[in-house]
């Protein structure tokens, strides 16, 4: 939404071979030079890194990955692959990931699939369909129940308005829904909260927050708190916090990962790899506004090692 600025760009003079040669040289003989492997990925972009990939296997007859799953361990081996991934085959892994084996971790469905453009849920169902020969719908479908499988399946559909137009008229009947089909009534109406808040545009959205507050007279989250619970719940706040601002949507999520006991390497990597190339400085902005610490420190107190130097080297 608006301006928003990433932390990796395509680096002007990328060099493949310079690069694949530095790489099998880090990963040759005793040890493994981290630091160059650091580098060289936290400065190349996506597209760059795929070229990267490609090349070395092409020279090396030599998967990249594979090479460096031999030389890599723990958390600084899942984001070093993380970033040999695109933004969109990294989606489906987690997403399968999250559904593979027994339970379920619907917060990485919620996150994902709550975050996303339509073109990227497209483009998500698309790759998750040629990496596992599998349909994400009938896996959404099959791993979730009830109002939280409607509202996943309907975002699966990616049919949000993605205007930037607001039609107060339009506003006001839809706050007005949700007003009656929440608080207004005994019991609560999903189908309307799951329509409104799956189709409009985020613009429409924030106009009919602002309306249902004045006529509800509290925060529309505060009113999904108290009409629905478990996951249904976290999917409804999530769409209000993306809608309302994109950017401290995902600085809250990284502040969840790290904070109380242990960190969540997982959700670090998700965010900090996936929004680099989209909006992570303006989600750093964000970060240091909403928790009075910059997103580096935070992430230098909870993280060790390589794993901590290579985010903090894609945070720049």
């Amino acid at each position: 939404m608006g301006n928003v600025q990433p932390t990796i760009v395509a680096y002007p003079d990328f060099d493949v071979l310079a690069d694949i040669k530095a790489i099998r040289k880090a990963c040759k003989g005793l040890g493994t030079d981290e630091e160059a492997i650091i580098n060289i990925l936290a400065n190349r972009s996506c597209p760059q890194r795929l070229e990267i990939k490609q090349a070395y296997f092409d020279k090396y007859d030599d998967e990249l990955v594979e090479v460096l799953k031999k030389e890599l361990s723990g958390s600084f081996e899942k984001v070093v692959i993380a970033l040999l991934d695109s933004p969109t085959v990294f989606d489906a892994k987690e997403l399968r990931k999250a559904m593979k084996g027994a339970g379920t971790d619907e917060d990485i469905l919620v996150e994902i699939l709550c975050s996303r453009s339509n073109e990227e849920i497209c483009a998500v169902k698309q790759a998750y369909n040629e990496l596992f020969e599998r349909d994400l719908e009938e896996d959404i479908a099959g791993d979730t129940s009830g109002d939280v499988r409607n509202l996943l399946l309907t975002l699966l559909q990616a049919q949000r308005d993605e205007g930037f137009e607001v039609d107060e008229e339009q506003a006001e009947a839809d706050a007005t829904e949700l007003f009656e089909a929440g608080e207004g009534q005994f019991g609560t109406d999903e189908s309307v909260f799951t329509t409104i808040l799956v189709k409009r545009n985020y613009m429409q959205l924030q106009a009919t927050f602002k309306i249902y507050e004045q006529l509800a007279d509290s925060d529309i989250k505060d009113a999904i708190k108290n009409e629905a619970s478990g996951t249904l719940q976290k999917c409804y706040i999530t769409i209000v916090r993306c809608a309302k601002n994109l950017q401290l949507y995902f600085a809250r999520r990284l502040q969840h990962g790290m904070k109380g006991i242990g960190t969540d390497e997982d959700t670090l990597i998700r965010i900090i790899v996936g929004r680099a190339e989209i909006d992570l400085e303006t989600i750093k902005d964000m970060y240091s506004e909403k928790y009075d610490v910059p997103l580096k420190e935070a992430v230098c107190s909870e993280c060790g090692g390589d794993f901590k130097r290579m985010l903090l080297a894609i945070l720049h």
